[in-house]
């Protein structure tokens, strides 16, 4: 047994028990009951024509429908009306109240309704009801797994009889296909395929609660695009816009697509090896909307088109790959609207009147969210929608906002394109507070100019009595100090380098007398750059801030000190060797201990000339 036929034979045994103890509601009668069940498209249409008689004495008010949860679990949308004549002169009235019910005395299995009616039915009176009903994933793929080269299938179960606590005197059924190719359906008395369509009926006198399961087996590769989510943000600017940004998660509910994807036979020949996919989807703006664009987490989707005319702006966009069965895809849709064609007063308020629903008519969503961002400052506000939803507030923060834009939050399951109604948020708001976030901006850049007047007049030097500027003249004057120690230090070294070109000389000429005048003129500079560098010594021994570095300075003194005394040594002794005509390698060994105390001074003399040039 198939999972189609023992679902049936389920139902079957399910309504058989209904019909066998279901009580008498009342005396209403359906003398004539016409149903067109349209699957065109996935979503479900039903439509059912009963013409209501009252052949009892009592006075009936309301008209009772039930539906079995299975059913009840995805209406998407149920409407009645009353009509009177035919043909043209055909006039509906508006929809009736509709709300659910627990009547006592019948099945809890089944999800009851209540129709009120717009006057009571008296004793013999008729009136004609036509109940529109929509139904979303009601339609079964079959096989559920389909590859790219094959077509889809789709099964739907019904019953051949309208299920009512009412008797029916006759009635009949007729289902509309996508096309007319069928793999099989259930075959009654009375039945009827011709071309596209196939009939039930009629049938008369059924009694209440009759039930005849039906299934359609058939093919139809039309989009199964079904919105997972969607978050539509409706923000209201006084400043004459409306922006609408639409985030949708998309799949495509069909049969789900298994095997490999060749996108070469799909690009050669999409009709037979995609057959059940679907490219692009058409989104019916309106007519005066623009800004628009269409993007995703990567970017910018350049695939898509726009034409409109005075009624209507389509915009049709196309994903970024193929959606076969199972496959999923996410983007956003933005756009403006102006804010007059959208935004009244009445009664002292403001109220928004703009559409509901999703605008692609193809596209079923399961979780439709409608947020409506009011400006700043708004207050006092109401809804109004023609169609049952769950309501919350919430608060969001933008540019320059202070307390937060107040946002009506509406939720809607199962939405389908008959909820694309217009909707109502009312709404007080003052035209001061206009005036807000232009006052914020002036005052901010006032601000700033005045700060960037104050800072260029303003003497913001420290004051020459703060201890912190005395601390700062005193490290001056000790790194200033340190600088003439430093030059001073320098200087004797280039003496002591003219010492040495003076004995260097000497051994080139011999001019005894010549090299004493240069150890006679440096001895005197030395002693005068020694008076220089006494008060400089005094002051650092002094200087609290020099405390720590004045034993550095002090060690660089002094192996200067001993570095002219070792060159002293060394001239005297090469020049009084050169009065005696001793030789010259004596002389380099008399020299030569003193040589290598010289040079291990002058490296020390110089890595604490670098230690100070850090400080």
């Amino acid at each position: 047994m198939t999972t189609t036929t023992f679902s049936l034979y389920l139902l079957f045994s399910f309504f058989v028990l209904f019909a066998q103890w279901s009580p008498v509601l009342s005396d209403l009668l359906i003398s004539k009951l016409d149903r067109k069940v349209d699957l065109t498209s996935q979503v479900v249409r039903i439509t059912a024509i009963l013409k209501l008689e009252n052949p009892g004495n009592d006075q009936i008010s309301e008209v009772l429908l039930p539906f079995p949860d299975h059913q009840a679990k995805d209406l998407a949308f149920l409407v009645a009306t009353t009509s009177e004549g035919k043909g043209k002169s055909k006039t509906s009235s508006s929809s009736l109240p509709i709300k659910v019910v627990n009547p006592e005395g019948l099945p809890t299995s089944l999800t009851w309704y209540s129709v009120t009616l717009p006057k009571e039915l008296g004793k013999g009176q008729s009136l004609t009801l036509e109940v529109r009903t929509a139904f979303t994933h009601a339609l079964r793929p079959f096989p559920e797994k389909i590859t790219q080269a094959d077509i889809q299938l789709l099964v739907f179960q019904e019953s051949a009889y309208y299920l009512s606590p009412y008797a029916v005197n006759v009635q009949s059924l007729s289902v509309k296909l996508p096309e007319p190719k069928v793999e099989s359906y259930t075959k009654l008395e009375n039945t009827k395929f011709s071309g596209s369509e196939i009939k039930y009926g009629p049938y008369e006198n059924l009694p209440p609660f009759s039930y005849s399961p039906i299934a359609v087996h058939f093919v139809s590769n039309k989009p199964f695009a079904v919105a997972q989510e969607l978050v539509r943000e409706i923000e209201i600017s006084h400043w004459g816009n409306v922006q609408i940004t639409e985030h949708y998660n998309l799949v495509n509910a069909g049969a789900t697509s298994s095997g490999e994807f060749s996108r070469l036979e799909y690009q050669a020949r999409p009709h037979l090896r995609g057959a059940s996919s679907f490219r692009h989807l058409v989104a019916k703006l309106p007519p005066r909307a623009h800004s628009i664009y269409y993007r995703d987490e990567i970017g910018n989707i350049s695939t898509s088109n726009i034409w409109g005319d005075s009624s209507k702006t389509l915009l049709e966009i196309e994903p970024r790959y193929p959606m076969f069965g199972g496959w999923r895809t996410s983007f956003t849709i933005g756009y403006g609207l102006p804010l007059k064609d959208y935004l009244f007063r009445a009664e002292g308020k403001r109220f928004l009147n703009i559409s509901f629903g999703c605008p692609m008519d193809e596209v079923v969503v399961d979780n439709l969210v409608v947020k409506v961002i009011l400006p700043e400052g708004s207050n006092d506000i109401s809804v109004s929608v023609p169609f049952s939803v769950k309501e919350s507030r919430e608060t969001k923060f933008s540019h320059l906002d202070m307390i937060g834009r107040p946002v009506v939050a509406l939720e809607k399951t199962n939405a389908v394109p008959e909820h694309n109604q217009y909707f109502q948020v009312y709404y007080r708001f003052s035209n001061l507070s206009l005036l807000r976030e232009p006052m914020m901006l002036i005052s901010g850049f006032f601000f700033l100019f005045v700060a960037c007047i104050v800072y260029m007049h303003a003497d913001l030097t420290i004051s020459k009595s703060s201890p912190s500027y005395l601390a700062k003249l005193q490290w001056d004057e000790v790194q200033t100090a340190l600088q003439q120690i430093q030059s001073i230090m320098n200087c004797c070294l280039g003496i002591h380098d003219k010492l040495e070109a003076s004995l260097r000389d000497l051994s080139r000429t011999g001019d005894v007398q010549a090299c004493k005048a240069a150890r006679k003129s440096a001895d005197n500079m030395l002693k005068e750059l020694s008076k220089d560098l006494k008060p400089l010594l005094s002051f650092l021994q002094s200087s609290p801030l020099a405390a720590s570095l004045y034993s550095k300075v002090e060690e660089l003194v002094a192996k200067e000190k001993e570095l002219q005394e070792k060159l002293i040594v060394k001239h005297t002794t090469v020049t009084d060797s050169y009065e005696k005509k001793s030789g010259g390698r004596d002389i380099e060994n008399r020299i030569a201990p003193i040589q290598q105390k010289i040079t291990a001074l002058r490296q020390e003399v110089d890595d604490l000339l670098e230690v100070i040039d850090e400080i």
